[in-house]
């Protein structure tokens, strides 16, 4: 399984924990999708941690991509659990 690897590597692995509050959604008549996070915030709330802007920076959109996959593919699988209890599920695989 991927896991982190630098100490920088789990900051922001814990900062992508906190993003759940973050989530870009957007409804219509197709159902819910979501889109990613809101990264002016998430940069905001790594600065705020304290954590490498630049790994932040780095590392967020590939986290973000798999995320979006994953919570879509729930989501269209007909799990209907809310994005929070979706964001444990993607990060116990």
């Amino acid at each position: 399984m991927n896991h982190p690897e630098t100490p920088e590597g789990w900051q922001v692995w814990d900062l992508a924990q906190r993003l759940t509050g973050q989530l870009r959604v957007a409804t219509g008549m197709g159902g819910t999708m979501v889109l990613g996070w809101d990264m002016t915030a998430a940069l905001a709330m790594a600065r705020a941690l304290g954590l490498d802007l630049l790994v932040a920076a780095e590392c967020l959109p590939e986290i973000e991509a798999v995320m979006v996959r994953k919570l879509n593919e729930q989501m269209a699988s007909g799990d209907r659990s809310g994005p929070e209890d979706q964001m444990r599920s993607v990060r116990s695989r």
